[in-house]
């Protein structure tokens, strides 16, 4: 990278650029601090997700948003793979750009653009900037470098796999596994992951349906593949940048039953929590309807309801249900 001059005004705005990306919709807070050293009018994020392999537009301001789509021709181009291998930003212009920026960008009103690619400070690519300024003196001088120095922060913009949830909401000694609503992975910085969870195809569908679902939460038990228990509880969260895309937490611990509880008992809970019957429990479960009374008068002892109505309470309250996967 070329040496930089900084004068009190860009580490003004170098710092303003931090502190606003670091906030939870700091974004275009960000950018302004930016065009305090540089004139620009538009610009446009575009997020690259390590899930599917693609780009797509995440952002923008100043002009209309530039059709998806163009994200993946864009990446494409030569000159673009150039620049990622560099890790210098690429004047919209040079040889090999101008039928894409005739095509794709002229329309919406841009007139003088620069792109970079944009990498974490670890090194890894989350994505592409836009930008724009009517006059093309705006990117002349050190108006590259200065958008290569900033680069690393502002790739935390388009980073597709954070996960954000709620500290709070996680107690210590769980692991965890988040969801996006297509079913793909997302990591949690700083939280030990879940194998069991990582490993069972169904969990991804769980995550789905609680997603779609007006729960802000749900607690449960889950017995693995080897006949572990597992206490388990699902959490709302927002993955991707500041967290803007739905997605759901996964965390669990191993556990023995609560209150001496058997498998079986448990089955009968799950199943008076969801309305059904005593006979319909014993069509479930290949049960005979006296063999359910009978765990029924156990569970109503070891848990001291004496109804299925604060059955059905206390085993919503406390977790008590089999996780359906």
């Amino acid at each position: 990278m070329d040496q930089i001059t900084l004068s009190p005004r860009h580490l003004h705005a170098f710092t303003e650029v931090g502190f606003h990306i670091a906030g939870r919709s700091g974004t275009h807070g960000a950018m302004r601090a930016l065009r305090e050293i540089i004139a620009l009018e538009a610009y446009e994020f575009v997020a690259y997700d390590p899930a599917t392999e693609r780009h797509r537009s995440l952002l923008s301001d100043g002009y209309a948003r530039v059709d998806g789509d163009a994200a993946e021709e864009y990446v494409r181009l030569d000159p673009y793979r150039r620049a990622m291998d560099t890790r210098e930003p690429l004047v919209m212009g040079t040889p090999g750009t101008e039928l894409y920026f005739r095509r794709h960008l002229e329309p919406y009103g841009w007139r003088a653009g620069l792109t970079t690619p944009l990498f974490l400070a670890e090194g890894r690519y989350t994505g592409l900037l836009h930008l724009n300024a009517r006059d093309p003196e705006a990117f002349a001088g050190q108006a590259g470098t200065l958008i290569s120095a900033v680069s690393p922060t502002l790739a935390h913009v388009t980073d597709l796999s954070r996960c954000l949830i709620d500290p709070g909401g996680l107690p210590p000694g769980f692991r965890v596994v988040a969801f996006d609503r297509g079913g793909t992975r997302r990591d949690i910085a700083g939280v030990q992951p879940s194998e069991a969870v990582a490993t069972e195809p169904a969990m991804a569908e769980l995550a789905r349906e609680f997603i779609d679902s007006r729960e802000l939460n749900r607690r449960g038990l889950w017995q693995d593949g080897t006949g572990l228990w597992h206490e388990v509880r699902l959490l709302r969260a927002g993955v991707g940048p500041h967290g803007a895309l739905q997605g759901a937490v996964i965390a669990e611990r191993p556990c023995a039953l609560p209150y001496e509880l058997t498998t079986r008992e448990i089955d009968v809970i799950t199943h008076v929590a969801l309305g059904d019957s005593n006979p319909q429990i014993a069509a479930a479960l290949v049960l005979s309807v006296r063999t359910v009374t009978t765990h029924l008068e156990h569970i109503f002892a070891k848990l001291g309801c004496e109804s299925r109505t604060r059955l059905t309470t206390k085993a919503l309250a406390e977790g008590l249900c089999r996780l359906l996967i």
